[in-house]
């Protein structure tokens, strides 16, 4: 495990909404006009406006205040193709959306073809950004009955950790809706997307998290886990780009390397060469550290994007 970094750390203040952050890119403006009905850019930003300054008052989220919230990082990934084939191909492939927030990505895999009766979605919070989901998406649990599951992923009643399948499980494929936990799932799961998830946790947290996962997911070859979240070029903590911590973190951001992460799925989590992983770095742009004191100017920040498939 990595040793935590020794530089003195401070807590952030909490910081202000502000809405000259606002920024949307082209797809997810067309997508949320799509969704919402709504066609004036200036009315679709008053309404997502709105929604923000709800969903920071239940917990000021810093993706929440950069408006990170309403763009999409599902469909960006290179397996998306992948999962939308998996989804319409495999007869009753379950796909888990977790750490889900608003429900955007789960929002357009099913706009892109995925089965909707065959999605579920959980956070921690009890529905409280699920049904906020609704009203930024203008949607009722009719409209899009998707299954929310409220639950801590580190708490066993929720999601236990077991080891992965090999074989398929003995037990029933449960009916999503009756879900109150995840653990019914364990060994049903053809996809579980997990993205600006990983890396709110620390190294050995990872690792419980991963297990978890795995536990979920079906032993069928081409099911997957994919997702995005904060990487570094070598494992370690992103201390490179500030050292105040942010509202709801206990320290500096820990972050896997493309080659750690992939030493950990194949071999630590499932067994050596019982899957695939692909992971890779990307730039993220994050215009906001050019005024976080302390952090040089020109100083880069990845994304780690990813995806483990079973052979």
């Amino acid at each position: 495990m990595s040793d935590a970094p020794t530089t003195a750390v401070t807590h952030a203040p909490l910081a202000a909404l502000d809405p000259s952050l606002y920024s949307i890119d082209d797809e997810a403006l067309e997508f949320m006009k799509s969704l919402t009905g709504i066609q004036d850019p200036e009315a679709l930003k008053e309404h997502i406006l709105a929604v923000q300054a709800e969903a920071y008052a239940i917990f000021p989220y810093h993706c929440i205040r950069r408006f990170s919230f309403i763009n999409l990082k599902l469909g960006r990934l290179p397996a998306y193709q992948q999962l939308l084939t998996l989804g319409k191909e495999r007869k009753g492939a379950i796909s888990l959306d977790i750490g889900c927030c608003f429900g955007n990505d789960i929002r357009k895999a099913v706009y892109d073809g995925y089965p909707v009766e065959n999605v579920v979605a959980s956070d921690l919070h009890p529905a409280e950004f699920w049904e906020l989901g609704h009203k930024l998406f203008r949607s009722t649990p009719e409209t899009f009955p998707v299954p929310f599951v409220a639950g801590d992923a580190f708490d066993p009643a929720h999601l236990a950790i077991v080891p992965p399948f090999y074989t398929p499980p003995d037990t029933p494929v449960p009916h999503l809706s009756t879900l109150t936990s995840l653990n019914p799932l364990r060994g049903h799961v053809s996809a579980i997307h997990a993205s600006s998830f990983f890396h709110l946790f620390d190294e050995e947290q990872q690792f419980q998290l991963a297990q978890a996962l795995a536990g979920l997911l079906s032993s069928e070859p081409g099911s997957m886990i994919l997702g995005s979240h904060g990487g570094r070029k070598e494992k370690g903590y992103r201390t490179e780009t500030g050292t105040q911590l942010r509202v709801g973190r206990k320290g500096p951001m820990f972050c896997h390397s493309p080659e750690s992460w992939a030493e950990l799925w194949d071999g630590q989590i499932f067994r050596k060469g019982t899957v695939k992983v692909d992971a890779i770095l990307r730039d993220s742009e994050r215009k906001y550290l050019e005024t976080v004191p302390g952090v040089p100017s020109g100083v880069k920040s990845y994304l780690l994007v990813w995806c483990i498939t079973r052979l």
